[in-house]
């Protein structure tokens, strides 16, 4: 019981860190809107944003904020929400990178090409023979 009253006042404490933050716009990527009244407003570069405001970011588009502590955080293509749950969602983490192609040598594929991880994969397997004693 204990431990429930204690998770229930850590959650609460930091429910209210998070929605007593603003967010500076350090970056936008394509069309990202916020909605302001009964219509959305294109969100701009240097843009300050509550951690109530409600994003929409568009296909191909993204958004790096940056919250008070300099932290920054970027949210991706076709996210819709508040501020605060993307925040709290983002890993902070940018992937970036190319999927390059190898010929595998099937010779049953109309296309001798696979996307490296399926390369991989098809190569971490390996025959054994296990001698019957």
């Amino acid at each position: 019981m204990k431990k429930i009253v204690l998770l229930m006042i850590m959650t609460f404490a930091m429910t209210v860190c998070v929605f007593a933050q603003s967010y500076t716009v350090q970056e936008v990527t394509g069309r990202v809107q916020q909605e302001k009244g009964n219509s959305n407003v294109d969100v701009k570069v240097g843009d300050t944003l509550s951690a109530d405001t409600v994003i929409h970011t568009g296909i191909g588009a993204s958004l790096v904020l940056k919250d008070k502590d300099n932290k920054t955080f970027t949210v991706a293509a076709a996210r819709n929400g508040k501020v605060s749950e993307l925040a709290t969602a983002s890993s902070g983490v940018r992937i970036r990178g190319n999927v390059t192609k190898t010929d595998t040598g099937a010779v049953s594929r109309t296309t001798a090409q696979a996307s490296t991880a399926s390369a991989r994969a098809s190569e971490a397997a390996a025959d054994v023979d296990i001698d019957a004693e």
